[in-house]
């Protein structure tokens, strides 16, 4: 059977003291007398006694504890952003409670609840790729729950969100493929619910203007960024009469379960057709034939600078937290040419 544990009323009992007077020993208060104060104190170590952080929490309204949420952690790209959250929050002296939304708007609903039941201070979140409805997160807002957004930014007005500059990023990937003589360069883009693709289809269209070339939006197909979806839209372009000679991919998944399709069917990979995608995940160092080259997105900058942003905004003053001053953080991508293909 285990030993009880120690409480401030049990304190209180041996002492013959009160328990608010226990509760203001412990914290010194100047109210109680250096006597009274070294008996509680000696007391409570030796009943090893620990204050019940749960109940502080409530008390103070504060928890200390950072809610997350992200599509999942199977990408390294994911997980390197996970990192950089847990080591600003580490020094910040914070903790983390982690969900994953596989991609589903009803599991991100539900870990908006959880971390609301769980009284987080405050929320980090890259969103599902079918989130449509943002209602739940409203209810943070109003519930004045800070949170900030990353890289998955939602349709909405007035949030905070940090996230890589991707029409930028389109522009270079067209321009390098360009300078490699394509002329014909279709993507493989992402679902139509993420704002994400949006943005990486007005850069696509942007730079092929810039750069007079005409656009034909028959070269862009979509995937659901599954497998299944990915190897689907691969074969929609193998199909097309006039075929790309380039294809730039949503990420660098994309790009692999694109390739592999591609090395069945007969075609030779960054001959027959060329390959950039987005992220430069490290995976891309072990396949026999990597895109040539892939749009780094700064995934650790991400986490970093948006936990501390959050930061930021639950250390500041009532007026900070309540601002209508949305922060809005774009940080410039950069195209990595893989040496195999420099």
């Amino acid at each position: 059977m285990s030993a009880q544990v120690p409480t401030l009323k049990e304190i209180a009992k041996r002492l013959n003291i009160s328990v608010s007077a226990v509760s203001r020993a412990l914290h010194n208060h100047p109210s109680i007398g250096l006597r009274t104060s070294a008996r509680v104190h000696q007391l409570a170590a030796e009943l090893n006694y620990e204050p019940n952080q749960v109940a502080l929490s409530f008390k103070r309204s504060k928890t200390s504890m950072i809610g997350v949420i992200l599509p999942n952690l199977n990408h390294d790209f994911f997980a390197s952003i996970v990192s950089a959250i847990e080591d600003v929050a580490y020094r910040k002296n914070y903790t983390l409670l982690l969900g994953q939304s596989r991609d589903e708007e009803d599991r991100e609903k539900r870990l908006v609840e959880s971390m609301k039941s769980h009284r987080v201070d405050g929320v980090l979140v890259s969103i599902a790729k079918n989130t449509a409805n943002y209602a739940h997160f409203d209810l943070l807002k109003k519930m004045n729950i800070p949170v900030v957004f990353f890289d998955r930014i939602p349709r909405m007005p007035d949030i905070h969100y940090i996230a890589s500059e991707l029409e930028s990023g389109m522009e270079a990937a067209v321009r390098f493929l360009v300078k490699k003589k394509h002329r014909n360069i279709g993507m493989i883009n992402g679902p139509d619910s993420l704002l994400a693709s949006k943005e990486r289809l007005e850069g696509y269209m942007h730079a092929l203007q810039k750069l007079r070339i005409k656009i034909d939006l028959s070269s862009v197909v979509s995937s659901n960024l599954s497998r299944e979806g990915n190897q689907q839209a691969m074969q929609e372009i193998l199909d097309m009469k006039r075929r790309p000679t380039a294809i730039i991919t949503f990420n660098d998944y994309v790009a692999m379960d694109a390739i592999k399709y591609a090395k069945k069917a007969g075609i030779k990979i960054n001959e027959d057709i060329s390959f950039v995608s987005f992220a430069n995940e490290p995976i891309c160092n072990y396949m026999d034939h990597p895109p040539m080259a892939s749009v780094e997105q700064f995934p650790y900058q991400q986490g970093e600078k948006a936990t501390e942003l959050l930061l930021q905004l639950l250390e500041g003053d009532e007026k900070t937290r309540t601002s209508n001053n949305f922060h809005k953080i774009l940080l410039p991508p950069q195209l990595v040419i893989h040496e195999a293909q420099a």
